[in-house]
């Protein structure tokens, strides 16, 4: 199902497309700017659109007008006086009267108002960082955004435990590092990021880890004169890969950056983590001090995807202790059988209950769960009984996911063999996960969203005081520089506390990086000297 948008100027299409696809995520949202001269309009060309809307701009003014599918005759109206010169206040006005034209339209609101934008508590973050109330950040992103005071208050909570851990960070002087292992066990329905099936690459997978470790090795060498803060290896499923090239993987990073000791330990040191009693102002959620340490490093925490529950083994949980990995995830995304099957994990419940069981039995105190709200065919009850498993188990961390469905994802590709699928995600939903979450002593610590997001929600961790992924903040706030290496990583370079980013892709093909991986080390030797050294 489509719905049509046509400009007489091409001019902040992005703004008005997201708008409408965050009320519309169900359907494809086709934005084109077009003069009279057209030959032939939008509505012409689609006649079967669930609506169009048209956009004028004139003078000193934007007039919106909608249409139900071939009518003649405007069903809604409505325009807005604004100064051209002011690109930023237009957006604002454009954005907020689209916004109760649409809430008009369609009879609903939205939790995040007009916020499309992927990280909303960047907002009350900046807005902290100078200096403002709580009460001014309400009324600010109230009257500005229309957003919900439910939101306002989580990202607010959210932004004052970012702030409490970041402001403790050298932003100039520091980095993090991100390791990607693009293989899975299979592909899941959902899943848009590079991942290939682990038994189509198992005879070629040292030979990725060939090119990686030379990645690694340059990358140590470049960034010596800087503090490495945090290293996640994410994928894909990292755990995909046997215990011998775990190891091989684990102490390449190691000892290329200098983190581990005489046993291969990766040792953490610079700052330490302060107990709940001695960071009261946020109840210890996420608190840093800064310090000796342990060692003349300054790595914080060293975080490996366990993920699939059918990848875990008590041999690759061996190697990860062995090294002192710091924290680790195990992903059920449901407790739900028959949704695994449906969305293509070939795990079991029973074995997420199993892999959980064993890495406590073996030490690990800091484990994080994924979830993901809005699975096809799950109702509220579904959402409940997966929390209820999940209490049961009692992780550390707990990230909450609404459902996006996007692009280059089988659900979106295959949207034939799909389309039949039942994919809602509620308030409610949400709203249940954030209880259960806190009734496990989890307190909210980072937020994202993302595009065609299921009910236009967003992402949550939740941690136990002490727990909280520094890594997650990190690469959500965009403070800090990221060095990424692998297939399909980006990494980024942070400026002037994130007022600009440069981005540096490595290639997404498996095969393509291996043949090219030279030219993804010069890409980044290249932008090395925006890094800056201390």
């Amino acid at each position: 199902m489509m719905i049509t948008v046509e400009l007489n100027v091409a001019d902040f299409e992005y703004d008005i497309h997201s708008l409408v696809k965050a009320f519309y995520p169900e359907h494809d949202v086709l934005v084109r700017a077009v003069c009279t001269e057209a030959p032939e309009s939008l509505r012409t060309r689609y006649p079967e659109a669930v609506f169009h809307l048209a956009v004028v701009y004139k003078e000193a003014e934007i007039w919106f007008s909608f249409f139900h599918e071939q009518e003649s005759e405007a069903a809604l109206c409505g325009d807005v006086s604004v100064d051209f010169a002011d690109r930023k206040e237009t957006k604002n006005r454009l954005k907020q009267r689209l916004y109760e034209l649409l809430t008009a339209f369609s009879g609903r609101t939205l939790p995040w108002g007009t916020l499309t934008g992927i990280r909303p508590t960047k907002i009350p973050y900046a807005m902290l960082e100078d200096g403002a109330s709580e009460d001014a950040i309400r009324t600010y992103m109230r009257e500005t955004y229309f957003t919900s005071d439910e939101k306002i208050d989580l990202s607010i909570e959210i932004a004052k435990r970012e702030r409490q851990l970041l402001s403790r960070l050298d932003y100039e002087d520091g980095y993090s590092l991100y390791i990607g292992i693009p293989f899975c066990p299979s592909t899941c329905l959902y899943c848009s990021f590079t991942s290939y099936p682990i038994h189509t690459w198992k005879k070629r997978v040292d030979e990725y880890l060939d090119a990686l470790c030379k990645e690694i090795s340059w990358t140590a060498k470049a960034c010596q004169d800087k503090y490495l803060n945090a290293v996640y290896i994410g994928g894909g499923t990292p755990t995909s890969l046997e215990p011998e090239q775990l190891e091989r993987l684990i102490v390449q990073i190691g000892e290329s950056f200098h983190l581990m000791d005489a046993e291969g330990r990766i040792v953490y040191g610079g700052m330490e983590r302060e107990t709940e009693k001695e960071c009261s102002d946020v109840a210890g959620d996420v608190c840093v001090r800064s310090g000796t340490g342990r060692s003349s490093n300054h790595l914080l925490e060293f975080t490996v995807e366990a993920g699939r529950p059918d990848s875990i083994t008590a041999e690759k949980l061996a190697v990860l202790k062995r090294h002192n990995i710091s924290r680790i995830s195990i992903n059920p995304q449901t407790m739900k059988e028959e949704t695994l099957r449906l969305i293509g994990r070939q795990h079991t419940v029973e074995q997420t209950r199993q892999s959980f069981f064993l890495a406590r039995e073996m030490g690990f105190d800091n484990i994080n769960m994924d979830l993901i709200v809005g699975l096809p065919e799950e109702s509220t009850d579904d959402v409940r009984r997966t929390m209820e498993e999940i209490m049961k188990l009692g992780p550390d961390n707990v990230t909450v996911h609404s459902l996006a469905i996007k692009r280059a994802s089988r659900l979106r590709i295959e949207r034939e063999n799909y389309g039949h699928l039942h994919i809602k995600n509620t308030w409610e939903n949400i709203q249940q996960t954030a209880d259960y979450c806190r009734r496990m002593g989890l307190k909210p610590y980072y937020l994202y969203r993302q595009k065609n997001m299921a009910g236009n929600f967003e992402n949550v961790g939740y941690a136990a005081p002490g727990k909280a992924g520094v890594y997650n903040i990190l690469i959500m706030e965009e403070k800090q520089s990221i060095m990424a290496l692998g297939a399909g990583a980006t990494t980024k370079v942070v400026f002037d506390h994130g007022n600009r980013i440069e981005r540096v892709g490595n290639v997404k093909d498996i095969t393509n990086y291996l043949e090219r991986v030279d030219e993804m080390i010069e890409r980044k030797r290249n932008h090395l000297n925006k890094i800056g050294k201390r």
